[in-house]
């Protein structure tokens, strides 16, 4: 395999990241994406990274900083990653994400946290991959009438 290139996210990155994000769900992607992820490539302290093979983006990792949310100290977000289904299985996700912890370690930050989907069983085997495990947050909802 060609060497993989981590580099930080640029807006010009936004649309190879909507069409790996479209590949993966299999569903067009809202145009609201494709501003999000431009507006996180201007912010300088969040570790928000894309994955080049020969030039071409073939992954992406965005998170975030919350500084304040109900009791926990200033923590890490990952929001949302993907990995184009044709490179999937080559540690792509994993180089992501250890250049997101180096960031944030760097930072100060101790706790990186995230939200999968209780029946997504592959991205659940992915974060106990890198060490994640439950936290004490239950994630709530509710539906606007």
């Amino acid at each position: 395999m060609d060497d993989v290139r981590i580099r930080k996210l640029q807006k010009e990155d936004a649309q190879a990241i909507s069409q790996i994000y479209a590949s993966i769900t299999m569903k067009a992607v809202n145009p609201d994406f494709k501003r999000v992820v431009e507006a996180h490539s201007r912010r300088d302290n969040e570790a928000c990274f894309v994955a080049e093979i020969n030039g071409k983006v073939v992954g992406f990792m965005i998170s975030y900083i919350l500084t304040a949310g109900f009791g926990i100290a200033k923590s890490a977000w990952i929001a949302t990653l993907g990995v184009d289904p044709g490179f999937m299985g080559q540690e792509i996700g994993a180089d992501l994400a250890r250049e997101i912890f180096r960031f944030y370690k760097a930072e100060g930050i101790e706790n990186v946290y995230t939200s999968v989907r209780w029946d997504s069983s592959d991205l659940l085997s992915f974060f106990k991959t890198l060490g994640f495990d439950r936290s004490n947050f239950i994630n709530l909802r509710k539906i606007l009438d």
